[in-house]
C-alpha cells in the first residue's frame, strides 16, 4: 500500500488558521488523487477536499467552500491543506488518503490504496 503521513494540526483560536500536510512516500502524486478527510468524536468520519491526480481539479465539502484551499507540491511530493476562518465544528482528526480518483466526499469511504494513518488533530477552541 502506499504510504502517507499527516502532520500540522494543533490548536487554534475560532478564526484562526492551520496548514495540514500530507506527505507521500513510495510513490508519485502526479499519478494518484489525495483526499482530505475527518472525524470528529462521535461522529462518522466524512471527505473534506480532494484533489485530482493531473493536479487541475479540486473538490471541497460545502461546509468548507471558501475556507479551505487543497494544493499540492510535486516536487516535496507533499499535499496541502490550507484552514483558514477555522471554526470550533472543524474540530477533528484529519486524515488523507489516495486514490485513483477523487471520490465522493459525501459517501462512506474505504480507502483502496492507502490505509488510515494516525491521522493529525486540528482543535478550533477559544
Amino acid at each position: 500500500q502506499l504510504q502517507l503521513v499527516e502532520s500540522g494540526g494543533g490548536l487554534v483560536q475560532p478564526g484562526g488558521s492551520l496548514r495540514l500536510s500530507c506527505a507521500a512516500s513510495g510513490f508519485s502524486l502526479a499519478l494518484h488523487a489525495i483526499g482530505w478527510f475527518r472525524q470528529a468524536p462521535g461522529k462518522e468520519r466524512e471527505g473534506v477536499s480532494c484533489i485530482s491526480s493531473s493536479g487541475d481539479s479540486t473538490d471541497y465539502r460545502d461546509s468548507v467552500k471558501g475556507r479551505f484551499t487543497i494544493s499540492r507540491d510535486i516536487a516535496k511530493n507533499t499535499v496541502y491543506l490550507q484552514m483558514n476562518s477555522l471554526k470550533p465544528e472543524d474540530t477533528a482528526v484529519y486524515y488523507c488518503a489516495a486514490d485513483w480518483g477523487c471520490p465522493n466526499l459525501y459517501s462512506d469511504y474505504t480507502p483502496v490504496l492507502s490505509s488510515w494513518g494516525q491521522g493529525t488533530q486540528v482543535t478550533v477552541s477559544s
